[in-house]
Order: C-alpha cells, then structure tokens, then sequence
C-alpha cells in the first residue's frame, strides 16, 4: 500500500489528483515533473478540492523539482527570525531569495528547516 489514509476527504483528494493527471496522460515521475512546470497545469491542480500551492510544490519536490512547500513549521521558523506574516508566494520567494543568497538548493533549504522545526515541535 503506497498511501494509508483515514479520511474520506483525503482519498477523495488522492483520486482526483489521480483522475487529472490520467487524463493528461501522466503517467511516469518524469511526466509529472514536466508536467509540474506549466502554470495552466498547476492551476488546474488548485481546482481539485483540497490542494493549495503547499500541497502542488510538495508533490513537486516528491518528483524532483526543487520547491518550497511553507507550511506551519517554515512559517514558525520565520516568524522566530522576526519574518512577518506573509502570505505564502511571498514567504516561498522569501525562501527561494535565502536558498540562493546562501547557495542552497532550495527544496534543500526547506527539508532542512522543516526537519529543525519538527523536532522543536
């Protein structure tokens, strides 16, 4: 079994992620990673009920391409470096400009920092 799930609205949200991408002909984690670097491709994702740009840059990094996927514990991690409250493509690019400042990969940068933070949690 790939994915456990308990929730209805998860599988739901699995399937449909599913039955996109079958018919646009994904097929492969290649095809997906292509696939992935079409914004008409990652707006038809945010139609699905339950995924969010966090959601579409994980399953991104799940294929290879280097994202970052804030969520509570980059968001945590900002805000204690006195980051304010940003929404999320302007707290990804914060990520991203720090990723290259510091000459990170910035899927790297971002494992790195939800790994720190998880813990601390």
């Amino acid at each position: 079994m790939a994915m456990k799930f308990d929730h209805a609205q998860k599988v739901a949200t699995a399937h449909a992620i599913t039955d996109l991408l079958a018919a646009d002909g994904g097929d492969t984690r290649e095809d997906l990673h292509a696939w992935l670097d079409h914004q008409a491709n990652r707006a038809a994702l945010c139609t699905v009920m339950g995924v969010g740009p966090k959601n579409i840059d994980y399953i991104g990094n799940l294929v290879g391409c280097s994202h970052v996927a804030v969520d509570v514990h980059l968001r945590a991690f900002a805000g204690d470096a006195g980051v304010p409250d940003l929404p999320y493509d302007q707290l990804r690019a914060v990520y991203e400009e720090a990723a290259a400042l510091l000459g990170h990969d910035k899927g790297g940068l971002e494992h790195a920092v939800w790994r720190h933070k998880s813990k601390s949690t």
